[in-house]
């Protein structure tokens, strides 16, 4: 059985989802039941994972027993089983939420959340290239219609800009991937990083052609400067629940950036070895000031939050551009944070809204929430932790970000970083007064949380005390992690070499 775990966060969702597209006249009540538990126990796979990748071994999953380079395979390392972690845990606290009632607004939500799963866990998890892409257009097609779930005006028309937007990233994906395979022979990505260090140096053109076309496709995916303007609208016009789960989906792209440009263009790939991080770097720094400028511009609660991402974004490729072990470990902590906080953030903003009345999202004087202490104390725990005060994890994340940066660097960052965190401060306590300082009568009957969408709330906001009072085992796990990143030998050694032994 154990061989086979790799693939489970890939086939759990994927039978789940398709047994649910297919029974579409079931009462909604078994569908959350299944749903519900097939996520749970996606969050057991996950950590089951986690715990076989911290023995430090790099193992594999042949599928069809096609050895590599020339079959498609999955790889678990300690990088992927993180990032499935945390995209189970995510995806279990915003289906609770949405199993309140925000799942029967549209068709078939279940399905389509259990399929964008399968293609965000397989994103992590697949060692090829071309199979990357694939599972691209997985959770990209689930996720155009989860944007529009409930239909409305300005869903339709976030909606269609996401779809063009990403349309065209896909066309440029597939560019991409052709000019490499034309070049190195290969897609395996463990392979391709060794052909380009051995290529005819006639062909090194084309080839940076390409890795410079994957690098505007993955700052698309990441919405970074500037390739960002699709997300603060979409992300405030889509359900709490699905917005939620979209916090990830920027850190597939941050994820791609890290895995493909240090294992494929990394030290050995000759003239264009780490070429990406000096760009990355002015483009994350932007990004980071874009974020706080947006942040205090927001008008209503749900873009305010999706600006907080775009701080985020900038944040950690800052990191990913520093390249070393101390920021790629200070990252790799502070995604965890970032992501959670964020989604439970935008099903924080639809708890407000909804029992606000008229006013709903908007940073403006109306009616008080109905359960103020509840709600008042969970929006300061996710201010405070979203903004990076101590004790939360935020301030954990971003003081081990700035204390990895070198003496050159420091300028930039430690004033971006910590002006965009006043910013984020300045925004969130104006909102604050207003939603709760400002606020008129609420009303008595009004609507309340539902145990489910309090779940919801507390496992993704809890996550950031949680992820302080746990950050030492945690950056141990994230500075293994970030080692064994910068280490494509061991990973090309694991996956390429016939004595590897790590096949399945």
């Amino acid at each position: 059985m154990m061989q086979h775990l790799i693939i489970l966060p890939i086939l759990l969702p994927l039978f789940t989802g398709l047994a649910m597209l297919i029974k579409r006249d079931a009462t909604m009540q078994p569908r959350r039941t299944i749903s519900l538990v097939s996520t749970a126990l996606l969050v057991v796979i996950a950590i089951a994972l986690v715990i076989k990748s911290s023995e430090g071994q790099i193992s594999y999953y042949a599928l069809g027993d096609w050895q590599p380079p020339f079959g498609i395979i999955l790889v678990l390392d300690r990088l992927s089983a993180l990032m499935v972690c945390l995209t189970s845990v995510l995806a279990l606290g915003s289906l609770a939420y949405a199993c309140a009632g925000d799942d029967k607004k549209g068709s078939n939500f279940h399905g389509l959340f259990q399929l964008q799963l399968m293609g965000i866990n397989g994103a992590f998890l697949t060692g090829d290239m071309f199979n990357l892409f694939v599972f691209f257009e997985v959770l990209l097609i689930a996720s155009y219609s989860l944007l529009m779930h409930g239909g409305g005006k300005d869903r339709t028309q976030a909606g269609f800009h996401y779809v063009a937007l990403n349309l065209a990233g896909s066309a440029m994906f597939l560019i991409a991937l052709g000019v490499l395979y034309g070049t190195t022979g290969t897609l395996n990505m463990a392979d391709m990083g060794l052909r380009i260090a051995e290529l005819d140096p006639e062909r090194q053109g084309l080839l940076k052609a390409g890795a410079f076309l994957l690098l505007v496709v993955f700052g698309l995916k990441s919405a970074i400067l500037p390739l960002y303007f699709w997300l603060p609208r979409a992300y405030a016009s889509a359900p709490a629940p699905v917005a939620a789960l979209f916090a990830i989906m920027t850190k597939v792209g941050i994820y791609a950036i890290l895995r493909v440009y240090t294992l494929v263009f990394g030290d050995s790939a000759g003239d264009l070895a780490n070429f990406a991080q000096p760009w990355l770097w002015w483009f994350a720094l932007a990004t980071i000031a874009l974020g706080g400028i947006g942040v205090l511009s927001a008008r209503d609660l749900r873009t305010q939050v999706a600006y907080l991402i775009l701080i985020s974004v900038g944040t950690l490729l800052a990191g990913v551009s520093m390249d070393r072990v101390a920021s790629l470990s200070a990252l790799l902590y502070y995604m965890l944070h970032t992501t959670l906080v964020s989604g439970g953030l935008f099903l924080l903003a639809d708890a407000i809204a909804d029992q606000r009345g008229k006013a709903g999202a908007r940073i403006v004087p109306g009616r008080g929430v109905t359960q103020p202490a509840l709600l008042g104390l969970a929006y300061f725990v996710g201010a405070v932790s979203v903004v990076g005060l101590p004790p939360l994890s935020g301030a954990i994340g971003k003081a081990l970000l700035l204390n990895a940066a070198q003496p050159g660097e420091q300028p930039w960052l430690w004033s971006l970083l910590l002006l965009s965190s006043l910013a984020g401060l300045v925004a969130m306590g104006r909102s604050g007064s207003t939603v709760f300082w400002k606020a008129g009568k609420p009303d008595a009957e009004g609507p309340r949380l539902k145990p489910s969408m309090l779940a919801g709330l507390i496992l993704l906001l809890g996550a950031s005390p949680l992820l302080s009072l746990f950050a030492g085992p945690i950056t141990e796990f994230t500075q293994a992690s970030a080692a064994q990143l910068l280490d494509p030998g061991a990973y090309t050694q694991a996956i390429l070499a016939p004595t590897a032994g790590g096949g399945s």
